[in-house]
């Protein structure tokens, strides 16, 4: 069976903060200690209520809530607990057997190697198995890995209380099921897999009807909102409406790692149309079957989408997620001081990789001031990249003995598909063109423009090799021995594309070419190295699903009007603490920056009076744990 964690007591529960349930707000029961948390009142009866999974609990009613809401003779007449529920579902779901080969001829083969408890779920999991096949082209670590994630996808849709408890749990193995690398598998076979909806689609055959049409989600309420328009997903390009994967994924995690009220998330997916010529001739496929907007009829698209947003839940905070590089910057500018967002690419993923860059140079056992000193070599000109060039210029230019004019820039050497960017490139975007070289004195010799990735290496001598490239495998064996060379005792290498198909190199690849003292991370797992004598080289994740979560819970807990730079730096600089004191973070420097109004309960003045264990503390009390709650009928 999969291994789950040892489940939290009450009292470890009352300790953490939990709310009610996945329906109710923070009661008065559960933030004063209560076991028993406080009462939801729904509008539904019946097989409407089992059919909700906000609020079924399967066979956990209770025998007065079955009579209360018209539930008596609807549920077989056991009353199971949830911890029973929890461990049924444990219990009968298969771990992937040894030597499981999910082919047709081969299912006898596999089936000897299932416990006998999980011998049912895994015949589930093989009817299953020929249309993943074809999704999937038969490999079977991706086979497995759709039908694992087919599993939850199931128990999500039916009981949302339990799923999200299950995945809190076991969050260290379910995390690459439900967020990168098999969001990625799922987004590409999205049409083929699709079920029953999630979330909201807004197309620009609605143009003139988002203000009304937001009125269709059932919630009254929504905190946070994860948003693409599918045109960048992950580095696998444009997916159109095949990319709703990735905010429902972030917001999964989301629930699972910043205690976000599930009921109060909404994954939305922006369809402009797609260039994917594939998408477009394949009959499933669920999109517009048009080429992409542009221009101006694209931004109005996304004006009266973030306007309808705004009017329905002023407070909500919007996270813009995997769009292509021009709109992530164009879109970011245009409405970061208009609206609480962010783009999780240009600025989520800068800040994981600037905590990654400021762990490196600890790792060298040098200070912190030392980070204006350090090589960057980055591989990879778009949004992210950008993005993390930005925020560590910002971070360099917050320490004492640089020059403010622009001294940043001389750390770092960028590539792109065509080599080194240097000034005498034609045609550079404005954003990449402040850190193309210059040809002064201060330069590495010989280097010219379009410079391959293997003669910048050798001739910079980098402190840290960054990708964010998309490009697999693009760290090859003579890059990483270069990077041996480096000038910095303890050389780091970030892989941080995603999925893990796209991961610049490996870390068996950079212990194996670049030594023992190589500091490795990277954007989607990897498993860690043995390197021998007992030792292991360490797959660090620099993935921003560790800094996403606590930007968004900080921001809607302070109920700041915008999510500056500041605030993502003090997340990235806490990033290695828990998410409620990266939360926690982000709502003192909203509070500093005087952009806080307050929310819940707490207002601006609350705020500004609470010490730092104050706010991890009110933080760490709103956020949302999932255990059932009372229902009671309003009629």
């Amino acid at each position: 069976m999969w291994r789950h964690a040892a489940r939290r007591s009450s009292a470890q529960i009352r300790r953490s903060g939990v709310m009610s349930s996945s329906s109710s707000p923070a009661a008065p029961a559960a933030a004063a200690g209560a076991a028993v948390p406080g009462p939801c009142i729904v509008h539904k009866r019946g097989t409407d209520i089992l059919h909700d999974p906000w609020f079924n609990k399967d066979t956990a009613f209770p025998m007065t809530e079955r009579d209360r809401l018209g539930l008596r003779g609807l549920l077989p007449p056991r009353v199971m607990s949830f911890e029973q529920q929890y461990d049924r579902f444990s219990e009968s779901t298969p771990s992937t057997p040894p030597n499981f080969r999910p082919r047709d001829h081969l299912i006898s083969a596999a089936l000897p190697n299932v416990a006998c408890d999980a011998l049912a779920a895994c015949c589930v999991a093989v009817n299953s198995f020929r249309s993943l096949e074809h999704n999937t082209r038969g490999e079977p670590d991706t086979i497995v890995a759709l039908a694992k994630w087919r599993i939850l996808n199931r128990l999500h849709d039916r009981n949302e209380t339990l799923y999200y408890r299950v995945l809190i749990d076991n969050i260290k193995d379910f995390a690459p099921i439900i967020y990168t690398p098999t969001v990625g598998l799922v987004c590409e076979n999205y049409s083929g897999l699709f079920r029953r909806p999630r979330g909201m689609y807004f197309s620009a055959k609605d143009k003139g009807e988002m203000m009304s049409m937001i009125y269709n989600w059932p919630a009254e309420k929504v905190d946070m909102i994860v948003v693409t328009d599918g045109s960048r997903i992950l580095g696998l390009g444009d997916l159109g409406v095949q990319g709703i994967g990735i905010p429902i994924g972030k917001l999964d995690v989301y629930v699972a790692a910043a205690g976000i009220n599930p009921q109060k998330v909404l994954p939305i997916m922006l369809d402009v149309g797609t260039n994917n010529t594939k998408l477009l001739e394949d009959k499933l496929y669920l999109g517009l079957r048009q080429p992409r907007l542009e221009g101006e009829e694209y931004l109005s698209v996304v004006d009266e989408f973030m306007e309808a947003v705004h009017a329905r839940w002023p407070k909500a905070v919007v996270q813009f997620e995997d769009f292509q590089m021009k709109w992530a910057f164009e879109t970011l500018q245009r409405y970061r001081n208009r609206f609480c967002m962010f783009n999780d690419d240009v600025q989520g993923t800068a800040g994981v990789a600037l905590a990654g860059l400021l762990g490196a140079v600890r790792a060298q056992g040098r200070p912190l001031s030392d980070f204006t000193k350090q090589k960057i070599v980055v591989v990879g000109a778009g949004s992210a990249g950008i993005g993390v060039l930005n925020m560590a210029k910002q971070a360099m230019l917050r320490m004492p003995g640089i020059n403010r004019s622009g001294e940043g820039h001389n750390q770092f050497w960028v590539l792109d598909k065509d080599g080194l960017i240097t000034k005498s490139r034609k045609g550079l975007d404005p954003a990449v063109a402040r850190y193309a070289r210059g040809f002064g004195p201060e330069e590495v010799q010989d280097l010219h423009e379009g410079a391959s990735l293997v003669e910048v290496v050798r001739k910079v001598k980098p402190h840290v090799l960054l990708g964010l490239s998309g490009v697999g495998g693009i760290f090859n064996e003579e890059v990483l021995k270069a990077m041996k060379e480096s000038d910095s005792p303890r050389p780091a290498i970030f892989a941080m594309s995603n999925p893990t198909t796209k991961a610049e190199c490996t870390p068996e690849d950079v212990f194996k070419y670049v030594g023992d003292n190589a500091v490795f991370a990277s954007g989607s797992p990897f498993s860690n190295v043995t390197l021998g004598n007992g030792r292991q080289g360490y797959a660090n994740q620099a993935n921003n699903m560790y800094l996403f979560p606590g930007i968004g819970l900080g921001a809607l807990l302070s109920g700041a009007r915008h999510i500056t730079d500041g605030m993502l730096q003090s997340a990235a600089e806490c990033i290695r603490h828990i998410t409620a004191r990266v939360g926690a973070a982000v709502v003192r420097a909203a509070v500093d920056e005087d952009l806080a109004e307050g929310r819940c309960d707490v207002d601006a003045r609350d705020l500004k009076s609470m010490t730092e264990a104050d706010t991890v503390d009110f933080v760490a009390r709103k956020m949302w744990y999932p255990i059932y709650s009372p229902l009671v009928n309003d009629k």
